[in-house]
């Protein structure tokens, strides 16, 4: 269905003004956008029934008091398909992918302790387990190629409200229930949501803004690059000289083609996500830009065949 998709630019703008504030009205983007509500309630329709557009709550995970672990699973490929169902249906994993053509599931566990390496072990067509814990997201941007359509001044006018790193919150079970109910659907109406969790419209509205202001919440937008004519996805797993990490981690968080940057454990200690337009752009970066670094003794290159889950809970669910 992705493919039948193509975006113009009333879409690329109502793209990056959701990745700035998930949850903004359209009536308040609509002025900025200077396109009519109806037109974009009926865009943001479209996209989500055929080009995969979703808007999830991202609770961050050292603030609900998580641990993050990459765990890469070798598997039978006539097994891919099923188990990576399994896993993209469970709520402790925050995204889940195909790589190497099937041969290979990489997941991202969001988890109070360890990842449930024991669970995965067992499981009949998993040959093998590594898990990496990520020790710090070294990329607080998003990927640029969705951030390319509004001015500066329509980016200034539309940017989330103002959060506060240092304000201390709490999850409680309730905040937990607002929490998964925003993972399925960031732009959820608050009666839905009030229905969700048990509370009042008001109460519902004045706890989503405490923990947004906390940055306990924030909200991402999931939609294919291939619409933006990106078709090539990649993980690179590298290993990086310690004393060289930090810079060769922000050098490459600074690059048009990065999606995510985060530091890890084990032999590998930084993976990259990158997004090219094809396999030549693929082989340019890794060979050019990547080579001319230093500090970098080993890299390995696992193409993304598809995702099971990206950050949000699949529909079906």
């Amino acid at each position: 269905m992705v493919d039948s998709v193509i975006l113009d630019d009333v879409d690329r703008s109502l793209l990056h003004a959701l990745q700035l504030d998930g949850r903004a009205p359209f009536s308040r983007l609509a002025p900025v956008l200077e396109v009519s509500e109806r037109t974009l309630a009926r865009r943001y329709r479209r996209l989500f029934d055929t080009g995969g557009l979703r808007v999830t709550g991202v609770a961050d995970t050292a603030r609900v008091g998580h641990a993050e672990w990459l765990v890469r699973l070798r598997v039978r490929p006539d097994a891919t398909a099923a188990l990576a169902d399994t896993l993209a249906r469970r709520a402790d994993t925050a995204w889940v992918t195909v790589v190497g053509g099937g041969s290979e599931l990489v997941c991202l566990f969001r988890v109070p302790g360890d990842a449930p390496l024991p669970e995965l072990a067992r499981h009949p067509a998993v040959h093998a387990v590594d898990a990496h814990r990520v020790l710090r997201h070294v990329m607080q941007r998003r990927w640029q190629g969705r951030m390319s359509a509004l001015s500066t001044e329509q980016t200034a006018a539309l940017r989330a409200p103002d959060t506060d790193p240092s304000a201390t919150v709490t999850p409680s079970d309730l905040d937990r229930r607002l929490l998964r109910a925003l993972a399925a659907d960031g732009r959820a109406a608050y009666p839905r949501l009030a229905r969700a969790v048990g509370w009042s419209e008001s109460a519902v509205r004045r706890r989503l803004e405490e923990l947004r202001h906390a940055r306990v919440l924030g909200f991402d937008v999931e939609i294919d690059p291939a619409l933006f004519g990106y078709a090539v996805q990649s993980l690179l797993w590298l290993t990086v000289a310690p004393a060289q990490l930090v810079a060769v981690a922000t050098a490459l968080a600074a690059d048009p083609e990065a999606a995510f940057v985060g530091a890890t454990t084990g032999p590998h200690n930084l993976l990259v996500c990158v997004v090219c337009r094809d396999a030549d752009d693929l082989f340019r970066y890794t060979t050019e830009r990547i080579a001319a670094l230093s500090g970098i003794h080993r890299m390995e290159i696992s193409p993304i065949s598809g995702y099971a889950k990206r950050a949000a809970p699949p529909r079906f669910t």
